[in-house]
This record gives C-alpha cells, structure tokens and sequence, in this order.
C-alpha cells in the first residue's frame, strides 16, 4: 500500500492519540465521587428494620455530639518517630506522658502518597484520597468543592477559628469566623512562622465563642527541608511543639464540664525522609501519629503497645461522629472504634452502621457489581444480625447474650468497613500500570516507526511503500494477537484493584491488541527491510551519500536536550526558557548559514562552481543561435530585473532572522511567565499598573478619536483602503496555502515539490511531537512518587497530551487540504 509521507504520519498521530489517551487514563484514575455536597445532609438512614411485626426503631437522626470544643494541632511533617521513638521521649515529655499513662489513644496514620500539604489536608477533612485530577474537576478553583468536615461543622452552625498554613484559606475560603495565614514559601523561616500562630493561643483559649479550633505549624517542614531530620533544630522545634499541647491540654482540662468533654487531636499531615524532603511512598513519609487526648478516655494500664496503625482518611469519620455531624459522602475512611469505645453499644452500633451505610452507597454510584464485592456482602450480613440485636434490645433483653451479640455484630461491621474501605480506596490510591503499560507500548510503538520510516518519508517523492498484507496476514502477528490476548485475561482475572483496561469490552480490548501487534510486526518488517536494502549494491555513491548540515545538527541537539531537559522538575517550571535559547541559537545560526551561501560560497562552494560550469557550457550551446536586437534588449531587460528580484530576496532572507529575534524579545516583555521570573515587571504589567494613568489615559483617549473620526467621517478614501487592505490578506492567505503565488515567486506547473513539503512538514512535525511524548512519559512512569509529581510533572504531562491532538488534527488538516488541492489541479 502506497502512502503519502502526510498521510503516513496522519495516521500514526492518531494510533499515538489513542496510546496517550489510554495512558492519561491510567495516570489520572477518576476518583470515586458521591452526589454535590448541598444533598448532604438528607437521606440518613435509620437504624435496621428489627424482623417481625410492629417492630420499629425510634433512632432515625444524627446522634448528639461527643464533645464540646474540639482543638486539632497538625504539626507539619510530624513523623511518627519524632513522637513514639526516642526523640519524642527526649524533646516532647508531657506528650509522651500522656500516652503512657493519661486519658489518650495513639494511632500511626498512613498517608498516601503524594505526601505533600494540600492533598493531605484534603485527606484529612475529606476522608478522600485527592488526584491531581481533581484540579480538572475544579478548573481554576482553588476552593475544595467536596463534601468535608469543615463544610459540615460550618452548615451545623459551628464556630471555626484558624491559625497556621494559609492553605486551609485558600481551601476553605469564608469558613473561618477568624483566622490569620502564613505563608509556607520562606523555608528558611524557622521561628516566625510558628510564632504567628501561637501569639493568638492565650486569648482564644480564654474565649468561649468557638467550638472548633484548627493550628497548622510550619515550623519543623522548613527545618527538615534545609536541615534534615537529625539536626539539632528538630529537638528544639519539638521541645517547643510539646510545650504548646501542654499549654492546650491544661487549658482545655480547666473549662470543660464533666458530661461534655473536649478533644485534643494532635497529627501531621505527612513525614518526613532520612533527606528532609517529602513526596513519595517511604514509611518516614507516609507514616505520622495521630493523637487523640479527652477526658472522656479511660486511664491506660498495663504495659505499652505499640501504636495501632489506621489510615489518615479515617480521621475524617470520627471527627464526623464525634461533632454529631453526618459523615463526607465522599469518605472512604472508616471510624476509629477506641474513640466512642466509652459509649452504649448501641451508639456504638448505630456510630458504624451509619460509616457502613456511607460507604456501601459510596460503592454503589462507583461500581456497577458493587453487589459482588466482599465488603458490601459483609456489611448485608452485619446489618441483619443488628436488626436482631435491636429486636433483642427494644424486647428489654439486657442478659450478658445481649452484650456478646453486641461485640459480635460490631465485629462483623468493622470488618466490613474495612474490606469497603479497602476496595474504594483501590480506585483512587493506586496507579493503573496495566492501561499506562498499554498505552506506552502504542506510543513507543508509533515512534519506532516513525524512526524507521524517516529514509523514505523525506524522499523526494515524499511517498513509499507501506507493507500491509505481510505483516496483516503472517503467523507472527496471529501468535503476537494471541499471546496478549492471553495476557489480558490473566492480568484482568488477577487483579485486585479495578483497571479501566479490563473494564473495556472484549471486542475494544481484542482490536487494542491487534493495533499493538499490526504495529510491531510492522516494525519488523521495516527492520528486515533495511537490512536488506543495506546489502544491495549502490549505483551511485555520490548521489546516495547523505552529509548532515550545521543546521540539521543543531536541531537534533536541540530537540534531544528537550527532551532530556523534561526530567527535572525546574526545567519543567521554566521551560519556555529553553524555548526562548533554542530560538535564539537557531536564528542565529540561520543568519550565519545564510551569510555564508550569500557572500562567501560563490567561488568556493563545489556544488556552487559545478552548477556554474554547467550553467557555461548550456550558454555555449546556444553561441550560434541568432537572436534578434529587439528581443536581446528585452532578454538584457528580464535578467536585470531578475538579479534584482535575487537581491532583494537575498537581503529579505539575511533581515528574517533579525526580524524572528526582535519579535520574540518583544513577545517576552509582554508577559514573564514560569515561576523564577514571575514577579519581574513587564509590558502587560505597565499597561495595567496604575503608576502609568497619564500615558494609558492619552493612549485611550487617541485611540477613541481615531475609532471616532473613522466612523463619523464615512471617508472613501480610508474605505478603499482598508479595502485594499483586506483584499491583500486575502491575497497572502492564498499565496501561503499556495492557491496563487506573487509577482516575485517562480510558478511551477510541477505540484509535487509543494505536495512533497506538505508531507516533509507533517511527518517532521509528528516525529517532532512523538519523540517527547514517549520519553516523557517514560519519565513520568519512573517519577511517579517524586515530590513534585502533581505540581510539575502532571500539568506538563497533560500539555504534552493536548499538545499530541493538535498536532495530529493539524497534520490531518493539511493533508486534507493537499490531498483536495491536488485533485483540483490534476483535473
């Protein structure tokens, strides 16, 4: 099968398309999602049904809250050893005091990653796993629009104050009945920082007009990040942390009513690594204590465990609990049972059925055979052994069987809870390696081919043969076909966690793995090609052999330390940086290039001294030809316009390059982007600074005159003008897409050259696009638990996506176009 280079690139680009689709896919897993947040509140679920007649539960609403003030301490990359290790021995005493032997429950909550702020504060409020897509979902938002805690205690009519990261500000903007922020940029920042928060604690701690109290401390994340984890400043900060939880503790021990008590929580929104840094999966990154301290607890006894270790979403539902508000629709986390342990067991019971009920219709709107899953079967057979315990209770059964089919019933609902909560978090924790393998394997794939195509795609003719029946109908692509196929149904019977892969329908997935095995047994058969064309002898050595010009290497260097460049996360940030140098370099050297062939090669250059030896002797074939005087004048006439038509075009050619470089400085002055340069003023600041009113008011009002007498005077003259004008670009958009062509240019009856260019230009500018993408997202794939994960390399790896379908529907766009205006000429 014969194709056009444009064609041929077309048509990868799209194959590339689906390849990066079905990566972004698995990159990005849509996270589970309940209904809009303002339905919250309805619906809740009374107790289960007690079997037989007249039998029926007089508990239907939110139970009251547990405790009346609530005052939650996250400390900033608070490890979990820094707490129950020996640090938290040495530096924080009253802490470690009340663990051992005071009215607490200690936990390790497990964070996952990416363990950076704002997606952990999202956790922690939420109950939810956050993705990066969830910046999609709320595009230029930096509110959380999600069903939280905050949203709740707020809608109850709770009275919420703040102090600390203004990342909760931005999170929760006109939440806060009071709240003061500070910034998190100043790493360096060590004292500050937390002071702002605590110069508010003694007057607030008097006060009485709040019920929930939230301080964010930066302090110890800035010194883990310039000094470690075992720098002597780490002591000195906890020193400080301990001694204000004690100040907070005492305070809240000295107001609080013996039926209503208070709770002190104390976590971290992540770890910290043996580096200082934070980000990925490490157990010193994921893993920080959470601290719950009341009054209402028992006194421990008995020697010490080891902290019982529960994921960080679960906060969110205890808290829910213990406010007496209902829980985030779109938790996942499950509510830590010692917390209520004080209570009935039948607030116990009635505390998880409603986290069960949450979860099981959270399951529901998320999987269509949510029925077939363990944790909603579970929690079915706890809900009807609750039935019978309430049928038992209402009877006025109060024997110790009551009490044991409590403990029992509770048993089977913690159990459910955690196998529900497992199987939603799967969705939305784990990464789809399987459609991400898929997807790579298309897109490296594609740009193999198009490696091995390059010879014969920028021929002359800008067309070749495409070996379709071989490969189509070969025992190797039927056994390839097979032998993933096979695959696939072991990887989708295998899998634990849901794949959008596996979810697809059988007749979509077989056709994917015939794309993928049309495309490797069309690489093979390239391959053998070459070699073969390799060994037959060559007839013309001078013509055959191929030389790379200055220019030709400059932009495979250029586009290779592109692509290198995309592995660093500054690099990313700044990229247009690298753009603005590889410009720069190529005007330049355009400029020499063009210098050179203008001024420097005319006697020099062999191919330049062969064309003119050629040019000499067809002149002296036509010696004998007799021309007459008339027409000689006219012939002296054409070639001195000619020559200056040349020159012309010379000097046009030398001033382009100047021209491409003062309009892309003049392009960078008008707004400075990326995150370095940012905050340097620029042209777009000048015009909308009001230091400049004078000048931006003269501009204004000259421009309003000229639109004013434009109009009003209804001049001919500016009419045909502007005709003209019009009818020029109209003109020159015809001559570009090469429908006519001006005075200056030389007309061909040929159109294969400029067919040739068109395809030249689209398989150069798919190669271009393919190269980056599949070296990117091989990248992204190793650095998938970097820091800056969701921050850089995400954005970046969305961009390079879209940028793939522009390009593919551009190629296609112009192939159109040729392919039409090609038929118009040939008839």
């Amino acid at each position: 099968m014969r194709l056009r280079s444009g064609v041929f690139a077309s048509s990868c680009l799209l194959v590339e398309v689906l390849g990066v689709a079905l990566f972004l896919r698995g990159f990005f897993p849509v996270p589970v999602r309940s209904l809009p947040r303002r339905e919250a509140r309805g619906d809740l679920p009374a107790e289960p049904a007690p079997p037989g007649p007249g039998m029926v539960s007089n508990w239907t609403k939110i139970p009251p809250p547990l405790f009346k003030k609530v005052v939650i301490v996250l400390i900033d990359a608070l490890r979990d050893d820094f707490v129950f290790g020996s640090k938290g021995e040495q530096f924080m005493p009253y802490t470690k005091q009340v663990i051992e032997k005071g009215t607490s429950y200690s936990f390790i909550a497990e964070a996952k990653p990416p363990t950076v702020t704002m997606p952990r504060i999202k956790a922690l409020m939420t109950g939810s796993i956050p993705g990066f897509i969830d910046v999609i979902v709320n595009l230029n938002s930096p509110a959380l629009l999600d069903d939280n805690l905050i949203w709740q205690a707020k809608t109850a009519g709770k009275r919420i104050i703040f102090y600390g990261d203004d990342t909760w500000v931005k999170l929760f903007p006109k939440h806060f009945v009071e709240y003061d922020g500070t910034t998190s940029f100043f790493v360096s920042d060590f004292t500050e920082v937390d002071d702002n928060v605590t110069r508010h604690l003694d007057r607030v701690l008097k006060r009485e007009d709040w019920d929930l109290l939230i301080l964010h401390y930066l302090g110890l994340d800035h010194i883990g990040h310039v000094t470690g984890p075992n720098s002597p400043l780490v002591g000195a900060k906890l020193r400080e942390m301990d001694n204000i939880l004690k100040k907070i503790h005492i305070s809240l021990l000295s107001k609080e009513e013996a039926s209503f008590p208070n709770l002190l929580v104390v976590c971290g929104d992540h770890g910290m690594s043996e580096t200082g840094s934070h980000g990925g999966s490490s157990a010193g990154e994921v893993h920080t204590p959470l601290l719950f301290i009341s009054s209402a607890f028992e006194k421990r006894s008995g020697p010490l465990t080891y902290p019982e270790l529960v994921q960080q979403t679960d906060l969110a539902s205890t808290l829910a609990v213990g406010l007496g508000l209902p829980i985030s629709r779109n938790s996942v986390g499950n509510l830590i049972l010692p917390v209520v342990g004080g209570r009935t067991m039948r607030e116990q019971l009635r505390f998880v059925h409603l986290n069960g009920f949450q979860l099981s219709r959270l399951l529901q709107e998320n999987t269509p055979a949510y029925e077939k899953d363990p944790g909603y079967e579970h929690f079915k057979i706890a809900e009807k052994s609750h039935a019978n315990w309430i049928k038992l209770y209402l009877e006025g059964n109060n024997s110790e069987i009551l009490l044991n089919l409590g403990k029992k019933v509770l048993k089977q609902y913690l159990e459910a809870l955690k196998t529900l909560s497992s199987s939603l978090s799967k969705q939305v924790a784990q990464y789809d390696m399987y459609s991400m393998m898929v997807g790579t394997v298309i897109i490296l794939e594609v740009l193999l081919l198009l490696l091995l195509s390059i010879p014969k795609a920028l021929s002359s003719r800008a067309e070749f043969e495409v070996p379709l029946s071989p490969p189509l109908f070969s025992l190797l692509f039927y056994l390839v076909c097979l032998m993933l196929c096979a695959v696939h149904v072991i990887v989708c019977t295998s899998a634990e966690s849901l794949c959008y892969f596996c979810s697809m329908s059988w007749f979509t997935a077989v056709g994917v793995m015939m794309l993928i095995s049309a495309l490797m047994c069309g690489i093979l058969s390239a391959i053998a090609k070459t070699f073969d064309n390799s060994r037959l002898p060559v007839k013309n050595p001078v013509l055959s052999s191929s030389s790379w010009s200055e220019i030709d290497v400059l932009i495979l260097a250029g586009t290779v330390g592109h692509v290198l460049s995309l592995g660093a996360s500054s690099f990313v940030e700044e990229e247009h940086q690298t753009w603005y140098f590889l410009i720069n370099t190529l005007c330049l050297v355009l400029c020499q290039e063009l210098c050179r062939n203008n001024f420097l090669l005319k006697e020099y250059d062999p191919q330049h001294s062969t064309t003119v030896k050629q040019n000499s002797e067809e002149a002296s074939g036509y010696k004998n030809i007799d021309i007459p005087a008339a027409d000689s004048s006219k012939l002296s006439k054409t070639s001195t316009s000619d020559e200056f038509v040349r020159g012309s075009d010379k000097w046009v050619s030398l001033a382009s390059p100047w021209i491409i470089l003062i309009c892309c400085r003049l392009l960078r002055s008008l707004n400075q982007t990326g995150v370095q340069w940012a905050h340097r003023p620029d042209f777009g600041h000048w015009l909308t600074s009001s230091e400049h009113k004078s000048e931006l008011s003269f501009l204004a009002a000259v421009s309003l005159l000229m639109i004013f007498f434009l109009v009003q005077r209804r001049c001919s003259l500016v009419s045909k003008i502007a005709m003209a004008l019009g009818l020029l670009g109209i003109y020159s958009y015809r001559a570009a897409i090469g429908n006519v062509i001006f005075p200056w240019q030389h007309g061909s009856k040929d159109i294969s050259k400029n067919s040739a260019a068109v395809g030249h230009g689209c398989f150069c500018y798919a190669l271009m696009r393919s190269l980056p993408v599949a070296v990117y997202i091989v990248l992204v794939t190793g650095l998938r638990y970097h820091l800056f994960i969701w921050s850089v390399f995400s954005p970046k790896l969305l961009y390079e996506g879209v940028h793939v379908f522009i390009t593919a529907a551009i190629c296609l766009f112009f192939t159109a176009m040729d392919h039409n205006h090609s038929h118009k000429v040939q008839d």
